[in-house]
């Protein structure tokens, strides 16, 4: 079972739908006490799958406290701009 992507205010993401991410699923890199979603792109064309909601395919944030064998384990997850364009806004170092 995959978490999901329940918002993403990251709007000028081509994934980015109105606050709902339509990629077919992120990843969420970044490095120690910083998490952001590897999946971001911005090129000015609207990109992903009609009437898709994305979940969390792999997180490689394994000091996060819902990262459990790189697969997210949170209830949901919420991405928006942080210190990147698009951060995974629920990461939560242990």
């Amino acid at each position: 079972m995959t978490t999901h992507v329940a918002d993403c205010s990251a709007t000028n993401c081509s994934f980015n739908d109105h606050t709902n991410c339509n990629a077919a699923a992120i990843t969420v890199g970044g490095d120690e006490n910083h998490a952001h979603c590897a999946t971001f792109i911005e090129v000015g064309v609207h990109g992903g799958l009609p009437k898709v909601l994305a979940d969390v395919g792999a997180c490689q944030r394994s000091e996060c406290v819902h990262n459990d064998h790189l697969m997210c384990k949170a209830p949901e997850v919420h991405v928006g701009p942080g210190r990147d364009n698009a951060d995974c806004l629920t990461y939560a170092h242990a």
